[in-house]
């Protein structure tokens, strides 16, 4: 259900736009977007599991927000974003 310290390493490396990069709204998206994918797969044992649920909905809501602040930045980078994560909008 959470998401690997290996992994998500592994997605920051993925995403960073320098290599000490951790908080760029890019790496951020990208985290959220693999925990997200993580519950939603566990949403498919534990469909009544609504604490959980709560959760998931706060994260989609954050990735909005920063999906929002990108696009309001720089449009470029917003779609180069959505393009590599699969996201529509």
């Amino acid at each position: 259900m959470t998401i690997t310290v290996e992994r998500k390493l592994e997605v920051i490396k993925e995403y960073a736009t320098n290599p000490t990069d951790t908080g760029s709204p890019e790496v951020q998206v990208a985290v959220l977007s693999e925990r997200i994918t993580n519950l939603t797969e566990h949403f498919k044992t534990h469909a009544k599991d609504n604490h959980s649920r709560r959760g998931l909905i706060k994260m989609v809501n954050q990735r909005r927000r920063l999906l929002d602040y990108v696009k309001a930045t720089d449009q470029k980078r917003y779609l180069a974003l959505i393009g590599r994560l699969g996201l529509r909008r």
